[in-house]
């Protein structure tokens, strides 16, 4: 039965206790931090940071009219998963439950799922000549072998560890069904912009978000969309295997694509 985990962001405090609990459950490093004009913190995703909670102000000039908006960033396990479609060797891959796992000793650092996620959320630490460097990293709903919390019985760390109950973890449907209800309860009481995120996106995912505004407010894409040329590596070249030449000599083109445009965003940066 396909699992998801909810995200009520009207009971989020912004304690980012669920930051630390993916941090410690996966082993994950520190990584060093600076004053960046936010209280968020780390800036971005990394190798080493699976989950971040944004910190959004919204309102005017005045004191009174402020407000903190705050957004889960991680993996959306997506039913439609582009970064599935262009894995050329089922590192990543799709549970029975709906989560989208990571086989690292199957990664071979190519970058494709980097490159192709249409929320941005894989990362890889790669060189900017080559492109090659560490294998692909995201968060596995703790599903990764050998901390494997779901097929054990236990909920993931960030939702054992929310203390307000913002996180919850269940059967799609029945989560579903609690945060249509919510949704609505919020559009009848002065939020008429409030939202349920991920029930259609691509395809469905499997992190689903309450609002109490739109998307955009919260950061989150409006209207996400499987890449193209991901649908085609997936039906056209990918059938086809890694044995046929001009195969190959697609991917190694594909693997010089998408270092230079590592290069290129780096360097705006």
């Amino acid at each position: 039965m396909a699992k998801a985990i909810l995200y009520d962001a009207t009971k989020c405090t912004g304690c980012r206790g669920c930051q630390v609990a993916c941090k410690n459950w996966n082993g994950l490093e520190a990584v060093e931090t600076y004053n960046w004009g936010s209280y968020e913190n780390p800036k971005d995703l990394s190798t080493q940071t699976w989950l971040k909670m944004r910190f959004i102000e919204k309102g005017g000039t005045e004191t009174d009219n402020m407000r903190w908006l705050f957004a889960r960033q991680s993996c959306m396990h997506c039913t439609d998963a582009a970064c599935v479609k262009v894995c050329p060797t089922g590192a990543l891959h799709i549970r029975t439950d709906g989560f989208v796992a990571l086989d690292k000793d199957k990664c071979t650092n190519c970058g494709y799922c980097v490159e192709f996620c249409p929320f941005s959320i894989p990362r890889l630490d790669a060189s900017l000549i080559s492109g090659i460097g560490d294998k692909a990293t995201k968060c596995t709903a703790c599903t990764t072998a050998g901390l494997n919390r779901i097929d054990n019985g236990y909920q993931p760390a960030c939702v054992n560890t929310c203390p307000t109950g913002a996180l919850t973890f269940g059967d799609r449907e029945t989560l579903l069904s609690a945060a249509q209800d919510k949704v609505a309860a919020l559009k009848s009481n002065s939020h008429p912009n409030a939202y349920l995120y991920g029930e259609n996106e691509v395809g469905g995912t499997h992190v689903l978000y309450i609002l109490d505004d739109t998307p955009k407010a919260y950061g989150l894409i409006e209207d996400p969309k499987v890449p193209a040329a991901a649908t085609a590596w997936q039906d056209i070249i990918k059938p086809l295997g890694y044995g046929i030449v001009g195969v190959v000599g697609l991917g190694l083109i594909l693997n010089i694509m998408v270092a230079r445009a590592r290069i290129i965003s780096r360097e705006e940066k």
